[in-house]
């Protein structure tokens, strides 16, 4: 196995026992029963205990976890990450999907990365998390931690909507456009990027403001600290926005719902591949800086 010399001071080398092993698997994969149930077997081999978790129907682990390895892709990935929030339980991403940003291992490096976690510890990269709930008639309602990004969008609207923009009570702007993307560094280069924003290095913690299809060419990106507090503040009276966390719920919002989003104290532990470093990432799988 190729050892990569991270200069990158947000990844530290971890060494710890590993007894309990979570699993979650991609459903409907076509290979997804198979090698789920091989690595069940190779880990057993190994004296692991086994814990099987189904992420996408919000079971969350019955167990203290010392690993979750999540076998799919960015999706599942996200769908792990939400059953285990708050906890200190490293995730270790296994490509099973088409773009696999945030699963960086390979099939076939899964069974070295593992040998090599077990032997010698593992790359340990600490990603910052964003609180986002929404705020109705002075209510505040169920809150969300996502990894990636909240959105603010039409949904089914035909017409643009208009939101209001405020960091820390200082008003910022109004925008008019098909929705508004804050999402953390990690988010970066999911919806965002596709929607124009710029990448920025997961070991930077920030909130990035990224306007979807804005009717005015002067809104653009902007990227604040992470001890901002952003309020978005829905004026459209019309039905059919909605916000979306992480891309996995779905919640319908009314005229002048106030948005809200922090940086979370909750922080994700995800686990490097040790054969590939971030900008190695970039470009295999986005093609960045390809020319």
């Amino acid at each position: 196995m190729v050892k990569i010399d991270f200069l990158d001071q947000s990844v530290s080398q971890t060494l710890r026992p590993m007894k309990k092993i979570g699993i979650v698997l991609r459903p409907n994969h076509p290979k997804g029963k198979v090698t789920r149930s091989d690595l069940v077997d190779w880990l057993k081999g190994k004296n692991k205990e086994i814990f099987l978790i189904n992420a996408l129907r919000g079971e969350r682990p019955s167990s203290r976890l010392d690993l979750l390895i999540v076998l799919g892709g960015d999706g599942t990935f996200l769908s792990a990450a939400r059953c285990i929030e708050g906890r200190e339980i490293p995730v270790l991403g296994v490509n099973l999907g088409s773009l696999g940003f945030l699963t960086e291992i390979t099939l076939d490096e899964l069974y070295s990365t593992l040998e090599e976690i077990f032997k010698n510890g593992f790359l340990e990269d600490s990603r910052q998390t964003l609180l986002t709930f929404v705020e109705r008639e002075g209510e505040r309602l169920p809150q969300a931690t996502v990894l990636n990004d909240v959105t603010i969008h039409k949904g089914a609207l035909s017409k643009l909507i208009h939101l209001d923009i405020t960091i820390d009570n200082q008003f910022v702007t109004a925008i008019r456009a098909d929705g508004l993307i804050i999402s953390s560094a990690t988010g970066s280069t999911a919806y965002s990027l596709s929607s124009g924003g710029p990448i920025i290095h997961p070991s930077v913690d920030a909130i990035l403001l990224t306007p979807v299809s804005p009717h005015m060419l002067t809104n653009r990106p902007i990227v604040v600290p992470s001890t901002a507090k952003v309020t978005v503040s829905l004026i459209t009276d019309e039905k059919g926005p909605i916000a979306m966390f992480d891309g996995q719920e779905c919640f319908p919002l009314v005229a002048n719902d106030k948005i809200h989003t922090t940086s979370s104290e909750k922080r994700l532990k995800m686990i490097r591949s040790p054969n590939r470093n971030y900008y190695q990432v970039l470009r295999q799988k986005l093609k960045w800086g390809e020319f």
